[in-house]
């Protein structure tokens, strides 16, 4: 599976972004779909996952009630939608995919090449 990150960009405190993740291949509906982010000089950390189905999201807290997933299996595409911006969301968002429901970056068997997320004070 490959797969290409999109939409990131610069946005004042309170706005919005959504990203996308389109993912080459039939098998696409088999993963686990997850959004992780990289602060400079930080480590990667896990941002959210959605199951194959899409039915079931599952968050840390400091994305809670701000970002949500979704993702059009038909598509192969996986979307993140963030609100409520703030300055200290600023990463790298790679979209990644695993094959069962984890938080732990090892579990992701592919990735995607990452997009900017600026939120500007």
């Amino acid at each position: 599976v490959q797969l290409q990150a999109s939409g990131g960009g610069l946005v004042q405190a309170g706005g919005s972004l959504r990203l996308s993740c389109a993912a080459s291949g039939r098998l696409f509906s088999v993963y686990v779909m997850g959004w992780f982010r990289q602060a400079p000089g930080k480590e990667r950390e896990f941002v959210l996952g959605i199951n194959q189905s899409g039915i079931s999201t599952y968050y840390t807290d400091a994305v809670k009630g701000r970002f949500t997933a979704s993702r059009d299996n038909a598509k192969n595409t996986v979307y993140l939608q963030m609100n409520s911006l703030k300055p200290e969301d600023t990463a790298v968002y790679y979209c990644a995919a695993a094959p069962y429901i984890s938080r732990s970056a090892n579990a992701y068997n592919y990735w995607g090449q990452g997009t900017q997320v600026t939120v500007s004070s």
